[in-house]
């Protein structure tokens, strides 16, 4: 239960009583035009994420994961391909590798918690067809390096960015460096609706065509099934919403950069956290923070300390990484990844937090070391 003086790792119920009288005003007008699939509103946030990424092609979709999925079909990516990802990811990342026939292969972490393209080059082989970096925590990957490995070996590229949306490398926004990018709106996201929802977005032709195709049973712009597709499209309800958002989408990406810049002057001194780069660490990064996933030698016994002061954690993926999933096949060693999950937990980061917020969680930890001493 949240309380006065608690302070949730998200504040769920936050998201509606922000903009109560202006989403209720939303549903009424979506509800009562009976505005419920592919219409105005899903359009109009279309357009929107068209001109904020700077792409020609952009699908609402049901969620993250089906964006993914689409996405690796209209590549044409399936059995016999191998797509190298991440280990450090959601289990989705890799079940869309799986779900269009083809073999996730999982790769380390650097200690920025991004993959790392020294463990993609090891992992190539005969049958590599892709990489599919995740953007993660609201953080671009080294897309140079990355794109030189695919250049190097002929690969093909496309983007986990379900958690970056506004990120950026060297100016160029995550989700547009391949031949898609896939974004996710689950309710915790820096844009989130109020359910699942998810974008899948292309600079290229064929691949847009396709992906107009494969979200709505394969059918063209005449109503005409022309190849086989599936049931992915987003509630219209959740686009309206979605769409308000976008209006305040800047703010609150910098209200998250305001906060990362307060736990990296609080916290930066203690010698057992490891903190992830301030936003103003690297100018080729433009990052969002998504999350606040930092690590701590004394892991377990903070995160207790400050669960004891009302003040809510996470470890991300449940503590898990994907090459650990014993039951889906995988057995093999990820060094770097292994000791990370040994260390990693999230800090509270949305924009429901309060400045008085961010100083109770500094100081509280703050307080957990002096009592170590």
């Amino acid at each position: 239960m949240t309380t006065a003086q608690s302070i949730p790792f998200f504040n769920y119920p936050a998201l509606f009583k922000k903009d109560e009288s202006k989403i209720m005003e939303l549903l009424r007008d979506v509800l009562s035009r009976g505005a419920f699939i592919l219409q105005r509103d899903l359009a109009e946030f279309e357009d929107a994420l068209k001109e904020y990424l700077g792409v020609k092609y952009v699908y609402g979709v049901a969620d993250g994961t089906n964006a993914m999925i689409l996405g690796l079909r209209a590549m044409g990516i399936g059995e016999g391909d191998e797509v190298i990802v991440p280990s450090h990811t959601y289990i989705a990342t890799a079940a869309a590798v799986h779900f269009v026939g083809a073999t996730p292969v999982l790769a380390d972490m650097l200690p920025e918690h991004m993959i790392d393209p020294a463990s993609i080059e090891r992992k190539i082989t005969e049958r590599t067809a892709a990489i599919m970096p995740v953007q993660l925590n609201g953080r671009t990957c080294d897309m140079d390096a990355i794109q030189a490995i695919v250049d190097k070996h002929n690969l093909r590229l496309c983007e986990d960015a379900a958690q970056a949306l506004g990120s950026s490398f060297k100016g160029k926004c995550a989700g547009t460096f391949g031949e898609f990018g896939s974004f996710s709106f689950y309710p915790a996201k820096v844009l989130g609706s109020f359910g699942d929802g998810g974008a899948v977005v292309s600079n290229d032709d064929e691949i847009g065509r396709k992906l107009g195709l494969l979200r709505d049973h394969g059918r063209d712009e005449d109503g005409n099934v022309v190849e086989w597709g599936t049931n992915s499209r987003p509630d219209n309800v959740q686009a309206a919403v979605l769409n308000y958002k976008f209006n305040t989408y800047d703010q609150d990406i910098e209200r998250r950069r305001d906060i990362a810049r307060m736990y990296h002057e609080r916290l930066s001194g203690l010698n057992d956290i490891t903190l992830p780069p301030s936003p103003d660490a690297d100018p080729r990064h433009f990052d969002v923070y998504q999350n606040y996933e930092i690590e701590a030698g004394s892991r377990d016994a903070l995160r207790a300390f400050l669960s004891d002061k009302d003040i809510g954690t996470l470890i991300q993926w449940g503590g898990i990484p994907v090459h650990k999933f014993s039951e889906l096949g995988f057995d093999e060693s990820l060094p770097a990844t292994e000791e990370f999950f040994e260390r990693c937990f999230m800090l509270p980061m949305h924009t429901a937090l309060s400045d008085e917020d961010l100083e109770r969680i500094c100081d509280v930890i703050h307080e957990f070391y002096r009592t170590q001493v």
